[in-house]
């Protein structure tokens, strides 16, 4: 176990990032598709709060043969730290950044022709054809090229011959729910853009659609490249479908007692006195709340576990504390652990189940990890 960032050695909070589960959702989706299918590692958002370096090298090792960003800064950071990797941008590259995108031998998801000539006046002579990828809108309605403009984009781009087109992508809309027709509608439409794209003359090696919940749910679908993203992290895209592949969540989340009293009947907790104990109650304060990422929509709803044991919260979670009803818990004292979320002897409390608490979804609640939690990286491995 190792710190990588944060606090002293001995932190009040912090997550614990188990890098043998990521190495396993790697090779379990990596089985789960043919053989020849290669998988791009989305370490977007600092790997989904998980942390994007280490994170990043335990795919690799496990049989990843690209990474993703969504922003070239994050690019940056993964070059910084040595790894030699293909990057793709998956955002907005602009003109500005045209010169680092080189500099750090990025490759941009291309949607403006002022950006291609941008890369263009930054690359030096005698250098190969730089590689880009296009992103085409089939239907999420966001960034891309849509599907009447792929063709005259691709024939722009010949004015450009010193960059070339690597690949091709588009993003699906609604893979992680139960009704697949809009997907399968998306994939005709991107097929159709991949063939403009050819025809134009260009020969296009790489072809990606399918996220996390189509590598799992279509893997029979012949691109021959999955972005692998939330499912890395051990957490499935829904709970709409049933998913075919066994997955282990990567990060846990725990905290310790700081203070444990037992308040009095009449007492009331936190901000806005939400509740006012009616018999005498044990408090356990666990220092975590919003200020860490723990959503302050678990006030009153949610739960931790202490001794093996679910406890509810009570009161108002707050930036820095959250408090918790430990009664019937035997023994608990302070500086006990807390988990917030994950497991703790044979209970578990799932980043799924915050994000219902909280009103949102499992993506969110590691990913709004904030910077000051220390992450603790378990198994490093290679």
């Amino acid at each position: 176990m190792s710190t990588i960032s944060g606090e002293s050695d001995h932190p009040l909070t912090w997550a614990e990032v188990d890098l043998g589960a990521i190495r396993h959702n790697v090779q379990a989706i990596k089985a789960h598709l043919a053989p020849q299918t290669r998988l791009i590692a989305v370490v977007k958002a600092n790997a989904y709060g998980h942390g994007a370096v280490p994170v990043a090298r335990a795919a690799l090792g496990a049989g990843a043969a690209w990474l993703a960003v969504n922003r070239v800064n994050e690019g940056v950071e993964l070059r910084e730290a040595g790894l030699e990797a293909r990057i793709l941008v998956l955002g907005y590259c602009s003109p500005e950044q045209a010169a680092t995108i080189v500099r750090h031998r990025l490759t941009p998801a291309l949607t403006t022709l002022e950006t291609a000539t941008a890369l263009v006046h930054h690359l030096e002579a005698g250098q190969p054809p730089f590689p880009v990828h296009l992103k085409i809108d089939t239907g999420m309605g966001r960034l891309g090229l849509l599907p009447e403009e792929v063709a005259d984009f691709a024939r722009a781009l010949h004015d450009h011959p010193r960059l070339t087109v690597e690949g091709i992508f588009s993003h699906l809309a609604t893979a992680d729910e139960a009704d697949s027709a809009y997907s399968q509608r998306q994939f005709q439409i991107f097929q159709a853009a991949v063939q403009a794209v050819e025809a134009s003359g260009y020969e296009v090696p790489m072809k990606h659609l399918a996220n996390s919940a189509a590598g799992m749910r279509w893997p029979e679908w012949p691109l021959g490249w999955v972005r692998l993203g939330v499912s890395m992290y051990g957490l499935y895209p829904s709970t709409a479908v049933g998913w075919p592949v066994s997955l282990r969540p990567a990060m846990t989340l725990k905290t310790r007692v700081a203070r444990l009293r037992l308040l009095p009947a009449g007492a009331s907790l936190g901000y806005n006195r939400t509740v006012r104990l009616k018999v005498p109650t044990p408090i356990a304060l666990a220092p975590v709340g919003y200020g860490d990422g723990y959503p302050r929509r678990c006030s009153n709803c949610g739960w931790m576990l202490v001794r093996g044991q679910r406890v509810p919260i009570v009161g108002t979670v707050a930036m820095d504390q959250t408090m918790l009803d430990v009664s019937g818990i035997e023994a608990v004292s302070q500086h006990d652990e807390v988990v917030v979320f994950g497991r703790q002897g044979e209970a578990e409390i799932t980043a799924e189940e915050v994000g219902a608490w909280a009103g949102t979804i499992n993506y969110e609640i590691v990913t709004r990890m904030a910077a000051r939690v220390p992450r603790l990286y378990l198994n490093p491995g290679i």
